[in-house]
């Protein structure tokens, strides 16, 4: 029997019918004669409601407990999506992370799975069960608490259980038909992927494309699961994730992602002399606070700025950090710009083709928008601009590499 991993996202059990329609997909999953495990995300915006409620109780929950009411969300998806498949008269069980053997280190809040140990979950599929986990959860192994995976750690808890298990596909939904070469929502003539390689899928990921977490890619590619993308709204065939030589033939381009979550940090005038940056980062790094892009000046009397970006909800957290620091090292100051936003450019085929760079940022020019800062890899050219200017520039990047349906501009897709 095939085994078969399905994640569905906070939008696809929304409400008591969404959940009913998740069940009669799974109850069809399962009576086709497949082993079948969901993970499951929370109702709609659950979590959301839950940050809030915590924010108006205390202005800086503790995170122990922070991380124990939003585990709250998937507990209460996964009782119910098992309740419904008891219905349709498909047997089911549902385990909370811990339950399922979802091992993490012990960081709260954006914790990482360190092993998984599916016993109990195993045994349920051989009991002919349909198994029901609760995603974006765990538990430390040294600490013994409950712990939180980040925004999307269902993806992460999906893939990771696909590969522990030795499942044949691991299939996410989500309210999109798939991966598409930017978010249709602001290019009108974005274009569904039918494949892409894990490489594109994880610089789209990091880069904001909300499809998939990155660190659900990086499961998927370490460990060989095929990651199927899919609506749960219809059955379209998605998008496909999977190893480089999977692909027919590498695209230049295959996609423009944009991030507004993040904001920029400027240390300003900072004394140029060894081990000065390395003072600064090592103390974010061991707050757990991750850093994106990175900018440093050219030194003009013995000082520079350093710049990077950084996820907006870290920025209270890195300025209390630096601040203290920067007076300590002889720097100016700390100043924080929370409007911006992250364009990056994404496609394997790039570093075979000079001049994709230029041509973006031609683009951009043509378009008015202002470049603030670049980042470069391989297969991404990412941009900082300011975040009023993202839909305009996402448009153009998006029109100038011709990645609209029938490989028109968007506009004229």
């Amino acid at each position: 029997m095939a085994i078969v991993v399905q994640k569905y996202g906070g939008t696809s059990v929304g409400d008591v019918d969404r959940m009913k329609r998740v069940a009669d997909r799974i109850s069809r999953t399962h009576r086709d004669g497949n082993q079948v495990v969901v993970v499951v995300s929370a109702m709609g915006k659950t979590t959301d409601d839950l940050v809030t409620m915590a924010a108006r109780i205390s202005e800086r929950p503790p995170e122990r407990e922070l991380d124990i009411l939003l585990t709250s969300g998937e507990r209460i998806s996964m009782s119910l999506l098992a309740m419904a498949l008891h219905g349709r008269g498909v047997p089911a069980k549902s385990f909370t992370g811990s339950q399922a053997g979802i091992i993490t280190d012990a960081v709260h809040g954006k914790a990482r799975i360190v092993d998984i140990t599916p016993g109990r979950v195993q045994q349920a599929l051989d009991g002919g069960n349909v198994v029901i986990v609760a995603g974006f959860q765990g538990v430390s192994q040294d600490t013994k608490d409950i712990t939180t995976l980040g925004r999307g750690g269902s993806d992460t808890t999906a893939v990771a259980l696909a590969a522990s298990l030795g499942a044949d596909v691991c299939e996410i939904y989500t309210d999109v038909d798939g991966v598409f070469t930017a978010d249709p929502r602001i290019v009108l003539g974005a274009h569904k992927l039918d494949r892409i390689s894990y490489e594109e899928m994880l610089e789209m990921a990091a880069q904001g494309a909300g499809v998939l977490q990155v660190r659900s890619v990086e499961f998927g590619r370490n460990h060989d699961v095929r990651i199927h993308v899919r609506s749960s709204f219809s059955y379209a065939a998605g998008t496909w994730v999977g190893p480089k030589e999977d692909m027919v033939e590498d695209a230049i381009i295959s996609g423009v992602a944009h991030d507004t979550s993040e904001a920029k940090l400027t240390i300003q005038q900072v004394p140029d002399r060894p081990g000065v940056a390395a003072r600064l980062f090592s103390s974010l790094a061991e707050e757990n606070i991750n850093i994106d892009m990175i900018v440093q000046n050219v030194s003009a009397d013995g000082r520079t700025d350093i710049s990077f970006t950084l996820p907006r909800g870290d920025t209270l957290q890195a300025r209390g950090v630096l601040e203290p620091l920067a007076d300590e090292v002889g720097a100016a100051g700390v100043k924080v710009d929370e409007d911006i936003a992250k364009v990056s450019l994404v496609g394997a085929g790039m570093k075979t083709h000079p001049g994709v760079a230029a041509k973006m940022f031609g683009a951009l020019s043509a378009a008015g928008v202002n470049i603030e800062m670049i980042s470069t890899s391989t297969i991404r050219v990412s941009v900082v601009v300011a975040r009023n200017d993202v839909e305009t520039a996402v448009q153009a990047v998006h029109a100038v590499f011709g990645l609209g349906d029938d490989g028109l501009p968007a506009e004229e897709a």
